[in-house]
């Protein structure tokens, strides 16, 4: 499902870019192995890797350690539950609006940093809330830390720093 939407949103993004059909391919794998696939799994390796090192309920007589453990295809489904919101924002909204947020001055910075911000902050709450639904992990709060750094980024980044500019560049230059 996820693949279909970020095809359909390679084809997009490829028509505003005027890009032919190897640009377009090559534009959809990035999008579906690269953003989503690759990306995907090595941020469900460190949750998982995360969440069984450090985040599970000491042993007692009535856990069993194998039963409370998380599985990696539940960290994946978490990320993929998550991805999705991020989707709609930088994949979707992000391509009706990237008139606006590429332009040089500070109210279009601060849509399209407000933009990146919103994202990346649903992406990480949606992700704590998926391990925090599992009874067994204890300080499931912990995964809301990236919160802190992301929000300091991006106060430091409305000083001139255009995100969307810049990651659009990096994308289709």
């Amino acid at each position: 499902m996820i693949s279909v939407c970020l095809l359909v949103s390679a084809v997009a993004w490829s028509f505003v870019h005027s890009y032919e059909m190897p640009q377009i391919i090559r534009l959809a794998f990035m999008m579906i192995f690269r953003d989503f696939l690759a990306v995907g799994a090595l941020i469900a390796t460190c949750l998982w890797f995360i969440s069984n090192k450090l985040l599970l309920q000491p042993p007692t007589a009535y856990n069993v350690e194998e039963s409370t453990r998380v599985e990696w295809a539940y960290a994946f489904d978490v990320h993929t539950n998550a991805f999705f919101p991020l989707y709609l924002s930088l994949y979707l909204a992000q391509l009706f609006l990237a008139p606006v947020i590429t332009k040089d001055n500070w109210v279009c910075l601060w849509v399209g940093n407000s933009l990146y911000l919103a994202s990346l902050a649903q992406y990480t709450y949606i992700t704590y809330l998926g391990f925090n639904a599992l009874p067994f992990l204890v300080r499931s709060e912990l995964l809301l830390f990236p919160l802190l750094p992301l929000f300091v980024g991006y106060l430091i980044s409305l000083l001139g720093f255009n995100v969307s500019k810049h990651v659009l560049a990096a994308y289709f230059s």
